[in-house]
């Protein structure tokens, strides 16, 4: 003899009420066979809807057992009796149930996705079944768009897609009209006459007369259990309904249809809640701009600093009288020569090197007088300094041995005095000394100090010996060799140094290591700043969180209907967590945008700010984005996958 489809024994059904139980079902023993059409009536509260959640593994028995075709469901996990609502029931609810997002198609093609059926056959299939039932020209109709009649043929629709050997209809003509409840009634009737087994919950015992078999409940127990009328279908001869072929995925075309498939999903529910949508990614927006921003200001501002550094020159030493800045005896100590210098230049390490020795003085050209810096230095500070030519020339060695009264001028002498005239070849005094200009240096922003004083350079030996009357040098500047480490370079220097002079009565200025201490704490701050920032992002993501929490709460019955349709705990979690993912990458592209705009802004507005986007800044906000949608969208994901069905179902 074969199995009953559908066995229950023993089941009891409590719920907590304060400090007692309140039982619901007590003691219900009830067999149906495949291929009857049975109508549970009775009362409200008398648990005849929750003996149906039961049979439709949309609830679980407190005590007792419950088999499917010889399967115990109290043995199963909630995976499992998800597998179970996709391959023997279809659910027609009283109040449809359908996904307002989806159309028609997409409401009847749900549980087929959750089986694994492909593309193509889930939607011939839907497309048959819509055609079936009359509803061929609103297959593209979202739910408000159809009258409530139409409604729940597309749940009928939606319950045959998966086969439906079980037709579960909870109340299925109490939301319709007369008319419409009589052809649902005869639509049920024909699921019969092919072999589904129908089982409908009703109040109503006109509805109920359509059954062959009349189950009524009282106060949780069952009063009686007629047979009305013979089955149309011999009822252990027929294996049921006949399915139409379905292809069927395999397991890695399943995984990447189904994330396809919650993608879809996700980008449609948050199209239609852009508001919504909006204010969760605001955080993230603002966190993302906020990091990118700073680090492209940290870096701008670092090229900036570093690039003054070098004008400087690339690589340079200065080496200076005394100990330190601070020492008050440098003034006295006179023990740097024209010598050091010569034997400085002797080093292999050495690409150049230059005396030099300074006064400030009245240039004065016809009847203009300005202050400005003359600068004694050898033919090479050029090269170490990093000048450029704008016409003219530089002097050499011949201009310093020979005592030259040659002068090259800056671009600001240049304004200041010869605004509207060719300077070369003019003679001009500096001091009481006649110089002839014989070069003009390109402009160049200086590292420190005014950009605006004005600089003449003379032959170290003129300003020494004609200016000054000094045979002493107020510093050497080296360059040292570019495939020299800068350290070493230092290092070698001192060596010679303290060799020649018998102690260490200078000391010396290091621009790659400035240039390096810069560069640490630009990262730093840059870093600090970048911090404050994220605490931006930590706060956009739990933003994220109470949103999709909030998210799960409007949406609880829809997770309840794609449970009661096959869905898996793992399809609600991929649902809700891509879901979550896609905001914060939203955000986090709109983030960048934004920060983009905001140098655009900075460039537009003249503003002496620069900002030089680091792509691994943009990269690490992708990530950053990415984890947070991961991390803060996990637990507002996760409560929605263990939900319960029915609970969910129940949910206002």
């Amino acid at each position: 003899m074969c199995e009953a489809l559908l066995d229950i024994r023993h089941v009891y059904r409590s719920f907590a009420a304060g400090e007692e139980q309140l039982i619901v079902l007590n003691d219900v023993n009830l067999t149906i066979e495949r291929g009857e059409m049975v109508a549970i009536v009775g009362a409200s509260g008398s648990g005849k809807s929750t003996l149906m959640n039961i049979l439709g593994c949309l609830d679980q028995p407190s005590d007792g057992q419950y088999f499917i075709n010889g399967q115990d469901t109290s043995k199963m996990d909630s995976d499992q009796l998800a597998r179970l609502r996709r391959e023997y029931f279809g659910f027609i609810f009283q109040r449809y149930h359908l996904l307002g997002d989806l159309t028609a198609m997409g409401n009847v093609e749900v549980p087929a996705i959750y089986a694994g059926y492909d593309k193509k056959s889930r939607q011939e299939r839907a497309s048959a079944l819509l055609q079936r039932l009359g509803l061929d020209d609103r297959m593209d109709h979202k739910p408000n768009q159809l009258s409530g009649g139409q409604q729940q043929r597309v749940s009928v629709a939606r319950a045959l897609i998966n086969g439906g050997d079980v037709i579960l209809a909870d109340e299925p003509t109490g939301a319709l009209d007369s008319k419409s409840g009589t052809e649902m009634m005869q639509l049920l009737q024909e699921l019969h006459q092919v072999g589904h087994t129908i089982i409908i919950v009703t109040h109503d015992k006109k509805v109920a007369q359509y059954a062959d078999r009349i189950i009524e409940i009282k106060d949780g127990e069952i009063l009686s259990d007629t047979v009305t009328k013979e089955t149309a279908i011999e009822l252990n001869g027929d294996k049921g309904p006949q399915h139409t072929s379905r292809n069927t995925l395999t397991s890695s075309k399943r995984l990447f249809d189904g994330f396809w498939e919650a993608l879809k999903m996700a980008l449609l529910a948050m199209s239609n809640h852009r508001l919504r949508t909006f204010l969760t990614m605001l955080g993230i927006i603002i966190g993302i701009a906020s990091v990118v921003s700073v680090v492209a200001l940290g870096n701008g501002s670092q090229q900036a600093i570093l690039k003054n550094i070098q004008s400087m020159g690339t690589n340079t030493i200065d080496i200076m009288p005394g100990t330190g800045f601070g020492d008050r005896r440098s003034g006295r100590i006179r023990t740097l020569t024209d010598q050091d210098a010569a034997a400085l230049k002797n080093l292999s390490i050495i690409d150049s090197v230059t005396p030099y020795i300074s006064t400030s003085v009245t240039l004065r050209y016809s009847s203009q007088a300005v202050t400005a810096t003359v600068q004694g230095v050898g033919p090479e500070y050029f090269r170490v300094r990093g000048y450029e030519l704008a016409y003219g020339q530089f002097w050499d060695d011949e201009s310093v041995s020979d005592i030259a009264q040659e002068a090259v001028i800056d671009n600001n002498t240049l304004k200041s005095i010869f605004p509207d005239e060719n300077p070369l070849g003019k003679v001009i005094f500096a001091g009481n000394l006649p110089v002839r200009i014989i070069g003009v240096t390109k402009a160049k922003e200086s590292a420190f100090g005014n950009s605006d004083s004005l600089n003449i350079w003379l032959p170290y030996t003129t300003v020494s010996s004609r200016m000054l009357g000094q045979h002493y040098l107020n510093r050497i500047t080296v360059r040292v060799d570019e495939k020299t480490p800068s350290e070493a370079g230092e290092q070698a220097i001192i060596s010679l140094l303290k060799m020649r002079h018998g102690t260490q009565d200078f000391f010396t200025i290091n621009t790659d290591t400035i240039q390096q201490n810069i560069q640490k704490t630009t990262q730093t701050m840059t870093l600090l700043i970048s911090a404050i920032a994220v605490i931006s992002l930590i706060v956009g993501g739990i933003g994220v969180m109470n949103i999709m929490l909030v998210s799960v709460t409007e949406r609880t019955r829809e997770i309840g209907v794609r449970m009661a349709v096959g869905a898996r705990q793992g399809d609600i979690l991929r649902q809700f967590l891509i879901e979550a993912i896609l905001v914060c990458l939203c955000g986090g592209a709109l983030g960048i945008a934004v920060a983009y705009l905001v140098g655009i802004i900075i460039a537009v507005s003249g503003s002496s700010f620069t900002m030089v986007y680091s792509t691994t800044s943009i990269v690490s906000a992708f990530v950053c984005s990415t984890l947070i949608g991961v991390l803060f969208g996990y637990l507002p994901a996760r409560n929605a996958a263990q939900l319960n069905p029915i609970d969910a179902l129940a949910r206002e």
